[in-house]
């Protein structure tokens, strides 16, 4: 069975895309899978940091799209999460840009190679966003509850009209309960605003940037808060019923 390509999106920066791509894709391969995350953020790649795999790629998703590089060369695996592998993003723009049909030949790869692709894309609806959700199986909007990153998340999901019902799903991110509160919203606000269903929620996490700044995946160490969402997330991802985490 062929494995699935993922692109993680925002219509703004600043929402934990990056952070969400390193969790569940860390849980999936914690669950037994094969995980390959893209760095699509072209001169601001960041996954790597994330993942904890800082200076350990030689090659990125240009050099595998442009044939100069075979994918498994430049997929790097992690070395304390078997079954994860990063490929990363060029440090900055050199040559041609990458097109939509040598992504689309890059995924074709992945999913021979892999069970679930995750493509952590740039903010903004501009060519990385492009490139990112070209030829991706499915798509995962990330928001926070904030009233401007949920317009802008509606703003993304009219640029995703290729994905039909059940492929498009909305992740709440740093969700706090005492914000909610005090902006009169709920999660369904969250669901309506944006228009999307609901794969996830995920709360606001001390140990993330602590663990970031160490260069340590969270799942790793952690087994609640983000990490629990992360692994929630993973298991519907896959088809199973789970209920939405409670923010504390």
């Amino acid at each position: 069975m062929a494995g699935q390509c993922v692109a993680v999106v925002s219509g703004k920066g600043g929402t934990g895309k990056t952070s969400f791509t390193a969790g569940v894709g860390s849980a999936l391969a914690q669950s037994g899978l094969r995980v390959l995350c893209v760095d699509c953020d072209v001169a601001l790649r960041n996954l790597d940091l994330a993942l904890g795999l800082t200076d350990r790629a030689l090659m990125d998703f240009t050099d595998v799209a442009q044939e100069r590089c075979p994918l498994e060369t430049a997929a790097v695996e992690h070395p304390d999460i078997p079954g994860l592998f990063l490929l990363t993003a060029p440090a900055r723009s050199r040559g041609r840009p990458v097109s939509e049909e040598q992504m689309a030949a890059l995924l074709e790869k992945a999913r021979e190679g892999y069970d679930y692709c995750f493509l952590d894309a740039p903010a903004g609806l501009d060519g990385g966003f492009r490139l990112a959700t070209c030829r991706a199986d499915r798509a995962v909007v990330v928001a926070t509850a904030d009233a401007s990153s949920l317009r802008d998340a509606q703003h993304t999901v009219m640029e995703l009209h290729q994905f039909p019902t059940g492929r498009l799903h909305l992740v709440v991110n740093r969700v706090r309960k005492k914000l909610l509160r005090s902006m009169h919203a709920t999660i369904d606000d969250a669901i309506d605003r944006a228009g999307l269903p609901l794969i996830g929620v995920i709360p606001e996490d001390d140990a993330l940037p602590l663990y970031l700044n160490q260069g340590v995946p969270l799942l790793l160490h952690s087994s609640q808060g983000a990490a629990a969402a992360y692994r929630n997330i993973a298991r519907r991802m896959q088809g199973q019923r789970v209920p939405l985490l409670r923010i504390r």
